[in-house]
């Protein structure tokens, strides 16, 4: 196996409001795109796929397991590695405008950076980081 990741696909409540609020956020609907899949440009050769919930459970061959209510906790993060705290806090603003829920604003952080959080409508986390001793960005 070559190790590498080409594409993350979130299981989401509602397909349409998880597009609109992604290309509120600046990502670009690539080809392929239909009304049952939205796959999303992110400008690093990496593709956000959003599927429905329920689907996408089934497309696996596993348990849905919730009616994809409330946030929740899958078990990652998303991250997002900007220039500058000041950035942080600017990208989280940015999010919470066009509908994320603030999980955590930005902040100092133990590692030594500065770091805030938000949830998508489905409650899928990003962290917002700025991490002076490695150039993420």
């Amino acid at each position: 196996m070559n190790p590498r990741i080409s594409l993350i696909t979130l299981g989401v409540g509602d397909l349409p409001t998880s597009r609109a609020f992604y290309e509120r956020l600046g990502f670009v609907s690539m080809r392929g795109s239909t009304a049952d899949i939205v796959f999303l440009d992110t400008a690093s050769g990496l593709v956000l796929a959003l599927f429905p919930r329920k689907k996408l459970a089934e497309d696996a061959h596993v348990d849905a397991n919730s009616d994809g209510t409330g946030p929740s906790f899958p078990g990652f993060t998303l991250a997002h590695n900007v220039g500058s705290p000041e950035a942080v806090d600017a990208v989280l603003a940015e999010a919470v405008a066009a509908g994320a829920t603030l999980q955590k604003p930005g902040q100092n952080v133990f590692w030594g950076g500065y770091s805030g959080y938000f949830a998508d409508p489905d409650g899928f986390l990003w962290e917002v980081a700025y991490n002076p001793l490695m150039d993420l960005t």
